[in-house]
């Protein structure tokens, strides 16, 4: 069987068109899927605020890896699991103000890093303690919900 020219021109416009198209539809539907998660990173950093100024463990227990590990600005490391047992004592740990600001979100496939700068007034441990810090949270998306992975914060430059 012998093919023409024109058929050769008609498949080499059809295949430009597929290598050319595909990916860009691919683009669209992937920007569609980083919004989604940015946004949903963005609306969990915000809950995480309004968690801690209610004293509410449901967040960090819902949201947070069992896994997690975090690095205070104070020098010292959180689990999951002593985060958890620091808000049952809601004599000695008290969040009495927090607000977030300068939020950006970045995305890696499954991974997403959120860095923001944080000002509160708390008691911790009984001792009381504001500043503000530098903090960057890691997501994971495990099993189609983003969980916080790891946590580090450092002392905003004076």
């Amino acid at each position: 069987m012998r093919f023409s020219k024109s058929t050769f021109v008609v498949l080499g416009l059809a295949l430009a068109f597929t290598a050319f198209t595909v990916p860009a539809m691919g683009k669209k539907h992937g920007s569609a899927n980083n919004a989604d998660a940015t946004a949903t990173i963005t609306e969990m950093e915000n809950a995480s605020v309004k968690a801690d100024k209610a004293g509410d463990s449901s967040f960090v227990e819902k949201n947070y890896a069992d896994n997690f590990s975090g690095g205070s600005s104070w020098g010292n490391w959180e689990t999951k699991q002593s985060i958890l047992a620091d808000m049952k004592d809601g004599k000695n740990n008290k969040t009495n103000s927090e607000e977030i600001s300068d939020l950006n979100v970045r995305l890696y496939g499954d991974t997403a890093i959120a860095t923001y700068k944080s000002t509160y007034d708390s008691m911790y441990h009984g001792e009381h303690r504001a500043r503000t810090i530098l903090s960057t949270d890691t997501f994971v998306r495990q099993d189609g919900s983003w969980k916080q992975v790891a946590s580090h914060s450092s002392e905003l430059a004076k």
